[in-house]
């Protein structure tokens, strides 16, 4: 690690820089892609005037992640992933394409939204673990903390941009010039990727039996659990997610109780800048040797920033909470994505990380389900000033509208708290880096040389 402290910007810019060329081409296509989801969004509200409709949006996205993963992982370990990246990246703007021509028609209605939203998220099944999969080849191991920080950055900016972007660019050139912009976004990533060469795993494959479609498919949930360390360290990024769900759908309520709309909105907005802030401070950090010292570490500050938010109905205190809750999270996903590509074999990370992903993505909705609920039906009436709560906890935190949900991101908080204590004792998680060997160094590994060739 100390090797790594002292190299110079430039010298990690050049062991680097196939990466760093992929991921602005992804960086490009992202933001195009965020700001065309974020105008379908409000087109969708606008023609229903219903929130719940975006309930089936988030579906329509999720749902194929989840129950492709398996297959998705197998055939990303088959093929080459760079043009697993090219092909998903284009069979998935033909559903863009044509809800441009529904619009351009005057054909276009809010079941389409969802029916192009499920045919994108088919292909983002195999985009994802196939990028993801190939960052171990095209980093060396000192620089993945860094490369998991600058995708925590991508996402970050592209969500931060994306409402701004896409407000201004509906009045100037309405849904069909900004689906024109996201085409030619996303076309401009592909050719970048179109004129890179990947380097190819040099490791053996992981031995696998002759067995059954159904044993293959399910090959990267068994490796897991073969892998009890990983599967915790799995399970860990998936209830921080969990947590960021049950923050999502909890704010807007939570803030309308003690602050106007207005001030709602900035708060959303320094939300995204703390992601922003998070991805950016780990991609430049590179984070600490030791990567379950770092999760330990803020999971611990994930539980106190909720405790903190959940503490008092005032907007400053709510704000250094949450902000500190959303700066954590991008640390938390680049250190737990750091140790699956370094203890998992190189030919098999596209089934783990189908797998990885699809339990990571589904901790959002079921934070959204799970947390939303409880608030709103049992904690706020505890609460409220003549509740069973209101004499107790209720002399603490206060009593009214929105206590009942404070109450809630305050026992999130300890329980976060008290689960990362327990997981600190447990062996196999804590000496996971240690138990299992390294793979990465077996790889051939992206250098400036073999990077960037004409196909």
């Amino acid at each position: 690690m100390l090797a790594s402290i002292e190299k110079t910007p430039l010298t990690i810019f050049r062991e680097m820089k196939l990466f760093i060329i992929v991921w602005v081409g992804q960086l490009i296509a992202s933001i195009g892609s965020s700001i065309t989801a974020f105008a379908l969004d409000v087109w969708v509200y606008e023609q229903t005037g219903s929130v719940t409709q975006f309930a089936f949006i988030t579906l329509a996205n999720t749902l194929p992640l989840i129950l492709l993963a398996p297959i998705a992982g197998l055939l990303v370990d088959r093929w080459d992933r760079r043009w697993t990246m090219i092909l998903s990246d284009l069979f998935a703007t033909l559903a863009t394409v044509a809800i441009g021509i529904l619009s351009i028609t005057s054909q276009l209605e809010v079941w389409h939204i969802y029916l192009a939203n499920t045919f994108s998220a088919i292909f983002v099944a195999f985009q994802i673990p196939a990028f993801i999969a190939s960052i171990s080849l095209l980093v060396p191991k000192q620089h993945l903390g860094r490369a998991n920080g600058m995708l925590s950055l991508m996402n970050g900016t592209a969500r931060l941009l994306a409402p701004p972007l896409g407000g201004v660019l509906l009045g100037i050139i309405s849904l069909q010039g900004i689906i024109v912009l996201h085409l030619t976004t996303v076309f401009l990533g592909i050719a970048i990727l179109l004129l890179l060469r990947f380097p190819k795993a040099n490791t053996p494959a992981v031995a696998i039996e002759e067995s059954s479609f159904l044993k293959e498919t399910t090959y990267g949930l068994t490796y897991l659990v073969a892998r009890p360390g990983l599967l915790g360290v799995l399970i860990i990024s998936a209830f921080s997610i969990f947590l960021v769900g049950g923050v999502q759908v909890i704010t807007i309520p939570l803030v309308l109780s003690f602050a106007p709309v207005t001030v709602l909105g900035t708060i959303l907005s320094l939300f995204g800048v703390a992601v922003l802030a998070g991805g950016l401070l780990i991609g430049i950090w590179g984070g600490l040797q030791r990567n379950m010292n770092m999760i330990y570490g803020c999971m611990f500050l994930t539980g106190v920033s909720l405790v903190v938010a959940g503490l008092q109905p005032s907007v400053v205190v709510f704000i250094i909470g949450v902000f500190l809750f959303f700066l954590i999270r991008p640390i938390i996903a680049s250190s737990t994505q750091a140790i699956f590509q370094s203890k998992v074999e190189p030919l098999v990370q596209g089934r783990v990380f189908s797998i990885k992903g699809a339990m990571e993505a589904a901790g959002l909705p079921l934070g959204y389900i799970a947390i939303g609920p409880l608030a709103e039906k049992i904690f706020e009436p505890l609460m409220a000033a003549d509740g069973f709560l209101a004499k107790s906890i209720g002399q603490i935190i206060g009593v009214g509208p929105g206590r009942g949900m404070g109450l809630v991101l305050a026992i999130a908080g300890i329980f976060t708290i008290s689960a990362t204590c327990i997981a600190y004792f447990l062996p196999r998680l804590r000496l996971v880096e240690d138990e299992l060997p390294d793979v990465v160094d077996g790889v051939a590994l992206a250098t400036p040389a073999a990077g960037i060739a004409a196909k």
